[in-house]
């Protein structure tokens, strides 16, 4: 159902894409219907994706990092250097377009093309890259150290490298989408997956806002589980993307007093006794039972009430799009029954919203097809 939800939001704002084709006289008529347009709180979907892909993009003259770049006026083949830039050329339907990616990417194998290399994205081979002539290079604030490029030498050859830092914030991550898009001639689909991810988290922090102040549950999110050679538990505090996904899921942070990533020890975890723990680990078996049967947890409300889940860590720790994803997973698990009820009146709200946006473009399929 999570997937559902998400997927219908995304069809909705994709479809909208075909604006570009249409007249100026159909455009228009788009734009004064939308105004005019209420479909269960998902007016949003519709008239911030009107109103942000009539509106245009421009090719970028700078990369997220500041660094000025030229863009070529046509990209016929890409290497991205990080996965969550990868999962959005993929979404954006750039995936024939790429001839490498790092390691990581590869967990997205079976949407690249056959063959595709890949390269460390903390030790790159600058050279085999260039043998690649791509038109552009996407890199991550993960491949610099100590503030200086590795990629100079990409650089001095003339290719365009353009660094997206890790961001920080939801609206950070908005612009990461839209600047992807501006740079490969699909500006207007990427407004469209980054509007609607905003309209998709909107719903949610409708759903969760019915949750009182004194009833919100306390999440520990962790990202390693403590052993004798590593006796600490890394998380995250605000000035994160994540922190702020827990706010919008209407939940109380554990860590939300400290600051970006943090490092707490076992004993300040036991302290913290949180309502609910969240894993990303995948490094062992089964990171739910490792988490339970921890010494001296037993007393933990997390531990005591079942109350661990394993999520997904490509969602989650990937800023992109797929931040949603993550964000509908954790309040399912966190307010199971807000969850199944924001899903039962979402549901036919959402189809009749993007059967009324492919209605609007043209996109909806004929009877007789479907």
């Amino acid at each position: 159902m999570r997937n559902k939800i998400v997927s219908a939001l995304i069809c909705g704002a994709m479809a909208l894409t075909g604006l570009t084709a249409c007249s100026a006289e159909r455009a228009q008529q788009i734009k004064d219907l939308a105004k005019n347009t209420d479909v269960s709180g998902l007016e949003s979907v519709e008239k911030d994706i009107v109103k942000e892909i009539t509106g245009g993009g421009t090719v970028p003259t700078a990369d997220r990092a500041g660094n000025e770049i030229k863009v070529p006026s046509e990209v016929k083949s890409i290497v991205s250097l990080a996965p969550s830039t990868t999962r959005v050329l993929i979404d954006l339907g750039l995936a024939l377009k790429i001839v490498a990616v790092d390691t990581n990417s590869l967990s997205y194998k079976e949407y690249l093309p056959s063959g595709v290399k890949s390269f460390d994205m903390m030790n790159p081979d600058n050279e085999a890259i260039a043998a690649l002539k791509p038109d552009i290079v996407f890199t991550s604030g993960m491949s610099s150290v100590g503030g200086s490029s590795p990629f100079k030498s990409l650089i001095d050859a003339g290719i365009c490298v353009a660094d997206i830092p890790s961001s920080a914030s939801i609206s950070a991550i908005e612009e990461d989408i839209k600047f992807i898009g501006n740079c490969t001639g699909k500006g207007i689909e990427a407004t469209a997956l980054a509007t609607a991810m905003n309209a998709s988290f909107k719903l949610i922090s409708t759903a969760s806002g019915t949750v009182s102040e004194e009833k919100r549950k306390t999440v520990l999110f962790m990202m390693s589980i403590p052993t004798s050679e590593a006796p600490t538990i890394y998380s995250f505090g605000q000035g994160t993307y994540l922190d702020e996904m827990l706010t919008i899921c209407g939940a109380k942070n554990a860590c939300g007093k400290q600051q970006g990533w943090v490092s707490i020890s076992v004993e300040d975890a036991i302290a913290m006794n949180p309502d609910v723990i969240l894993t990303t680990v995948d490094y062992v078996e089964d990171p739910v039972k490792d988490i339970k049967t921890l010494k001296g947890w037993e007393n933990v409300k997390a531990v005591k009430n079942n109350a661990v889940y394993k999520v997904d860590p490509n969602l989650s720790m990937q800023p992109n799009n797929h931040v949603v994803d993550a964000a509908m997973e954790w309040l399912k698990d966190i307010y199971p029954d807000i969850f199944t009820e924001m899903s039962k009146s979402l549901e036919k709200s959402l189809k009749d919203a993007v059967d009324k946006i492919k209605d609007l473009t043209g996109t909806k399929e004929s009877k007789s097809a479907a």
